[in-house]
């Protein structure tokens, strides 16, 4: 197991720059609950917002009725459709998304209309007594039915579809939220200028702002925002949510509007993983060696856009994971529907088409007489291999030594007779006679930072000067904090840098030029390398001089610089060949599990995984993205689902929607590789996507060796392994 160095407390010296385990300025706040989250804002006259929600999946709105809400003591405004100053559309990508429904609702949780009062349960019940008249029509929630489409992309390449062996498999990928902790939540307050500016927990804070301003009727320089705590994103937080809602209700009432979604109002309140339906057939030579992959890969959009032509990029470009294909027909799709709307999602559409492509690989393994590490390496692509878009993978890229790396683990052994060890153990269901072991494997490939040609870059301020006679930096992005460590990366690259240990990271707001999204595993690449570039040349004008002695000699000194990746390309629209990556990340994963085969229970009983990160920034906080990513695998894996049936979302709470506790979670041995990707900041390879995708396949096939079933779904329910026949 690679072990990290021990946390290193800020204080003085550069012994906590880049490559140290530098502690969190916010951990000891999260962990006594002192830290200042967007839903506990308060300014003094604010009042509460509340949205009201369609109740169907697809109907014609007919009519609204206000007036029983305004009668409601407490309730200081009711705004619908017609009350949007500007733009009556937003969207990610495509501006599809009405601010407030209009005529129609496309799915179930659509804001219809806003209300504000003195008192959240004011504002609540006032949403509740407006009269909404709908005529519900028929929903499309079959993927394979709707006839509107998000984007197609096909991926071409080579003309032989004939194999020795063949193996075909259809299989399904579940609809998974990211249940971050915190929810939706932000505060509007009108400004002097006839603006207003807005304190919300966010992935995007330009993107949100330039979806705001035109909504709102103003212009973007008077619409300003700034982050707040986060409790958490996963990808939900690209998209708007209340920030439109706030501000209008701010601007209407010129007070500060506060609004805060409870769990069961987050469940709709945000995109979701996109479930998948996916055809696959792999042809090889008797010895293994693959010779050409088919794939449908069929992703449900829901009801707008959001990030899906993203999603099915990635999708198609990624869907026969890290192996040598020569022949390759892809077609990955991605439809609008009457479901909740899906967006992002950490590893999105890289997840879903690795599920499929990996099962495939046991698949193959068996009906080539070869275990399932074998089968892998002999595919394994290297640096120099082709992508089956064309692409050179021109970086270090060792999935062969990895997969040897994991497989020469120790396995765990045998229970210790404790039964919690045991599947369903903590409530006394087994005494682990109908317990049975399984070990599975799982390799993922991601891409990392945005991909096709995006004009992707962030931008850092940096100013040193003296604070109390000693020299003190101070660095400024827009880039969002969303618990995934980046302000102590910052910090830690100042001091690397500039070797001055005093460093301020300020809350990130729209003041400076743009950071794009914390997503994509993309920060501590792109805004790490604004950072440093600002930090170099702040360093150069220092001239030779210590910084003390510069910032006594010219006072305070501050340089914003801009950093972009390499160029990126659109994938063609008909062979989908094209350089679209900026980089790639490999993880590879065994999961061994207990299977209690008469009830359907599984306890994952050890992950082990083996990632290249190019350079370690913070060994510990890295291994924390390792840890997080693993536990979302496992969560798709086998508990993790939102239930839609025609439409309506069936279980919108954490009593229903089960995530992975500390029970679930299982002991992990981990070992990081350091290979640098010269073309990127020190060498760094975004880490924290690549672990959710080889989680998943890896528990998944662990399952069917205990169980010798074929398990084509996931998350795996009891009921899929409990009709298991012993005899």
């Amino acid at each position: 197991m690679t072990q990290t160095s021990d946390a290193i407390l800020p204080g003085a010296g550069t012994g906590f720059g880049v490559g140290t385990s530098a502690r969190r300025p916010d951990a000891t706040l999260k962990v006594t609950g002192e830290f200042a989250y967007a839903s506990d804002l308060w300014l003094d006259g604010m009042v509460w917002g509340a949205t009201l929600r369609s109740p169907h999946p697809s109907a014609w709105l007919r009519s609204i009725d206000v007036a029983p809400a305004l009668r409601i003591p407490g309730v200081r405004a009711v705004l619908t459709h017609e009350d949007v100053p500007g733009a009556k559309y937003y969207g990610l990508e495509h501006k599809d998304q009405p601010v407030l429904a209009i005529d129609q609702v496309r799915y179930q949780g659509e804001p219809v209309a806003l209300v504000a009062a003195d008192h959240p349960e004011t504002a609540r019940r006032a949403a509740a007594a407006i009269a909404v008249e709908y005529e519900p029509r028929p929903a499309i929630t079959d993927p394979r039915r709707s006839q509107h489409f998000v984007r197609h992309q096909p991926v071409r390449r080579g003309d032989t579809f004939e194999a020795e062996v063949v193996v075909t498999g259809e299989y399904e990928v579940g609809m998974q939220d990211q249940a971050f902790l915190g929810p939706e939540s932000g505060l509007a307050v009108p400004a002097e200028d006839g603006g207003v500016d807005l304190f919300i927990a966010t992935q995007w804070l330009h993107v949100d702002r330039d979806q705001l301003a035109p909504c709102l009727g103003l212009p973007a320089d008077k619409v300003r925002l700034t982050l707040s705590g986060v409790g958490g994103a996963f990808g939900a937080r690209e998209d708007l949510s209340m920030q439109i809602h706030a501000c209008m209700l701010a601007l209407r009432l010129n007070r500060p509007v506060k609004i805060v979604y409870g769990r069961e109002e987050s469940f709709f309140g945000h995109v979701h993983r996109h479930p998948a339906r996916m055809r696959y057939e792999h042809g090889a030579t008797r010895d293994g060696r693959l010779v050409y992959v088919k794939a449908d890969i069929l992703l449900d959009g829901g009801a707008y856009c959001s990030s899906s032509p993203a999603v099915v990029g990635n999708a198609a470009s990624l869907g026969v994971g890290p192996y040598e294909v020569p022949n390759v027909r892809v077609d990955a799709t991605g439809v609008y529907t009457n479901n909740p709307p899906c967006g992002a999602m950490r590893g999105f559409g890289a997840v879903q088409a690795c599920y499929a492509y990996e099962s495939q690989m046991d698949r193959l393994a068996e009906a080539c007489g070869l275990s399932p590490v074998e089968i892998r390496v002999r595919n394994a692509v290297s640096q120099g291999s082709h992508l089956i878009t064309g692409q050179v993978i021109d970086s270090p890229a060792p999935l062969a030594d990895m997969l040897r790396d994991l497989e020469t683990m120790p396995l765990p052994g045998p229970g210790d007779g404790d039964l919690r060890g045991l599947p369903g153990g903590v409530s006394q269901t087994t005494h682990g006679e109908s317990v049975r072991r399984g070990v599975g494997y799982g390799v993922g490939i991601k891409n990392i930072c945005f991909s096709e040609g995006f004009d992707d870059y962030s931008t850092a301020r940096v100013r040193a000067e003296l604070v109390g006679g000693e020299p003190h930096v101070t660095v400024q992005t827009a880039a969002a904090e969303v618990g995934q460590g980046l302000v102590t990366v910052q910090a830690q690259i100042a001091r690397t840098e500039l070797g001055i240990p005093n460093v301020t990271v300020a809350t990130a707001d729209t003041s400076v030029g743009s950071a794009g999204s914390s997503s994509a595993s993309r920060q501590s690449y792109v805004t790490g390398g604004a950072v440093k570039a600002a930090c170099e040349a702040v360093r150069k004008r220092f001239d030779g001089l210590t910084p003390k002695e510069a910032l006594e000699r010219f006072g305070p000194i501050e340089e914003t610089r801009e950093y972009r990746h390499r160029p990126t390309y659109p994938m063609d629209p008909l062979t989908g060949q094209g350089d679209s990556h900026t980089q790639l990340a490999l993880c590879v994963h065994r999961a061994v599990v207990d299977v209690d085969v008469e009830l359907g229970l599984v306890k994952v009983v050890e992950l082990a995984a083996v990632q290249d990160v190019g350079r370690m920034l913070n060994p510990q906080a890295l291994e924390g993205q390792i840890h997080g990513g693993s536990a979302q695998g496992l969560g798709l894996a086998l508990m993790e689902e939102i239930q839609v049936r025609d439409g309506q979302v069936l279980n919108p709470s954490f009593t229903d929607y089960l995530i992975p506790t500390i029970l679930d979670m299982p002991p992990m041995t981990l070992k990081i590789l350091e290979n640098p990707d010269p073309a990127a900041p020190y060498g760094l390879r975004g880490a924290g996507e690549p672990p959710t995708l080889s989680s998943t396949p890896a528990i998944a096939a662990a399952v069917r060796a205990a169980t010798g079933l074929r398990l084509t779904r996931v998350p795996i329910r009891p009921e899929d392994i409990a009709l298991f026949d012993e005899s």
